[in-house]
């Protein structure tokens, strides 16, 4: 019974003290919320002061800041205002020149047009006056066709005939004086110009021709090379396309090749097979394959050696090349590459005389005449596809220019083009560099007889020093004194258009009148 009372006993002193616990607790609870609400109305009502006091000073500053802008502003307004007033003071003023110039462009109208009008009457008179004249020159005509006995047209074809005459008169006198002072002033330095480059390459040149004649140790070798039924030289003709030609003549066979130097390989092989002995179709190959590669190296060698003989550099492997094909060419018997390193020669000499690059003139002259190398194997003139192989293998526009206008086919753009044509000329006109047939020198003879008795008032004419001259004697009752330059050059002009030779030809006119009387 005792515990009991003590257990509830101690269950009381436990809800009371736990009663007192929490009415102490509430307590200070609230005294905690009323603390935080004290600390919370005094923060914010200084972050209401804060908040008023940053107002204020940025309002403050953003014063002070439109104040400046305002300042900056004015100041550009003002500096614009008085650029205005300058430019207006400007404007004005070329108004003002402007309306002054317009007073004097009115007055200066009424002065033209007033001067127009004197013009027109002025105009009107003269053309009064020219009706008259006009009709007093006609009665003056017709007064003179009665008393002279012709006709109007007549006196006009006699006056016209006279004009013509006195201006051929006039003119073959100007031209003989003009050409006097030329040749006066000219003559002397081309001759020293031209007498230098002579001299300097007066060298010893022989004329070389490719040889198809191939010798044999006996007649007994013609049989071999013919083979049997005819299979030798069929494999010979097939692989160098070269014909063998065996006739009559002793020891002795002939080869036939439009291509000099598919002939000379023609030639080197049949010398080694005949050399060696051994004549039959596969050997025959052989030797022909062989010896057409040696002739590529030899054809290199002889193009290098002409470039290196001219001193000239940077030149195509494919021109060096067919230079040393000009090697197996001919021109009137003159060797063709001989007369290339000739005219590559008196091109430099003559651009030195006249302070020309002397390397562009000996190139220019080295190849003015490779066309001739493949001219066969295309259409065209040889200077027309030299130009086109050589701007191909990229020689520049004043080399190209001067191989194609060599024989004035195209307008030449350099001088370096005349150098090349002079050099030319002289290489080939000099004595001995080549040879003509004399049907063709007989043909240009009578040529040049036919132009010369072709013209009016030429008695005789005669082309003497092997065409390299041309007299001409003419009617003294039917030509003038004063008329024989022009005819001269009429005559040089036209032999110039018809007739194709190598260097020059003079033209001499004689006129003379002889009077003879007999003594008794």
């Amino acid at each position: 019974m005792n515990t009991y009372i003590w257990f509830a006993i101690g269950i009381a002193l436990g809800l009371v003290v736990a009663l007192l616990f929490y009415l102490v607790k509430r307590n200070t609870a609230f005294k905690s919320i009323a603390q935080s609400t004290e600390i919370a109305e005094n923060i914010k009502k200084e972050a209401a002061l804060e908040a008023e006091n940053t107002k204020k000073s940025a309002l403050l500053e953003a014063r002070d800041e439109w104040f400046k802008q305002k300042k900056i502003l004015d100041e550009e307004v003002k500096e614009r205002q008085r650029e205005l007033r300058v430019q207006e003071k400007k404007y004005n003023e070329r108004l003002s020149s402007l309306d002054k110039r317009l007073d004097s462009l009115d007055k200066k109208e009424n002065g033209l047009s007033e001067q127009e009008k004197n013009l027109r009457l002025k105009e009107d008179s003269i053309k009064e006056k020219s009706e008259e004249f006009d009709a007093l020159i006609l009665k003056q005509k017709e007064k003179l066709a009665e008393v002279a006995g012709i006709s109007r047209e007549e006196a006009l074809e006699r006056l016209r005939q006279e004009l013509i005459n006195t201006a051929r008169q006039a003119a073959a006198t100007d031209a003989k004086l003009s050409i006097e002072q030329i040749k006066l002033d000219t003559n002397k330095k081309a001759s020293e110009i031209l007498a230098t480059a002579i001299q300097r390459m007066a060298v010893d040149h022989v004329s070389e021709s490719t040889v198809s004649v191939v010798s044999l140790p006996s007649d007994e070798m013609k049989g071999r090379i013919i083979g049997r039924e005819g299979r030798n030289i069929r494999t010979f003709e097939k692989a160098s396309g070269v014909d063998i030609i065996i006739d009559d003549t002793p020891e002795a066979v002939v080869l036939s090749c439009f291509d000099p130097v598919r002939r000379e390989v023609g030639r080197l092989a049949l010398e080694k097979l005949i050399s060696d002995g051994r004549i039959h179709p596969g050997r025959i190959e052989e030797v022909i394959a062989k010896t057409a590669k040696e002739m590529d190296e030899t054809l290199i060698k002889i193009g290098e050696q002409a470039v290196l003989e001219t001193n000239i550099h940077n030149i195509s492997p494919n021109l060096i090349k067919t230079l040393g094909r000009l090697h197996y060419r001919t021109s009137y018997g003159q060797n063709v590459l001989q007369h290339s390193i000739e005219a590559a020669w008196i091109c430099g000499i003559l651009a030195a005389e006249i302070d020309l690059d002397q390397e562009i003139a000996r190139r220019a002259g080295l190849l003015h005449d490779i066309g001739k190398a493949v001219d066969h194997e295309f259409d065209g003139t040889h200077a027309i596809i030299g130009a086109n192989l050589a701007r191909k293998n990229g020689e520049g526009k004043i080399i190209v220019n001067a191989i194609e206008a060599h024989h004035e086919e195209v307008e030449a753009i350099s001088i370096y083009a005349a150098l090349v044509q002079a050099s030319d000329a002289i290489s080939g006109a000099r004595p001995g560099a080549r040879r003509e047939m004399l049907e063709t020198y007989m043909q240009r003879l009578a040529k040049l007889e036919e132009i010369a008795n072709s013209v009016d008032g030429v008695n005789k004419s005669y082309a003497i020093q092997a065409g390299r001259e041309l007299r001409i004697i003419v009617e003294p009752g039917t030509i003038e004194e004063n008329q024989t330059p022009l005819m001269a050059a009429e005559i040089a002009s036209a032999i110039e258009k018809q007739v194709q030779y190598p260097g020059q030809i003079k033209v001499t006119v004689i006129r003379e009148t002889r009077q003879i009387a007999m003594a008794k």
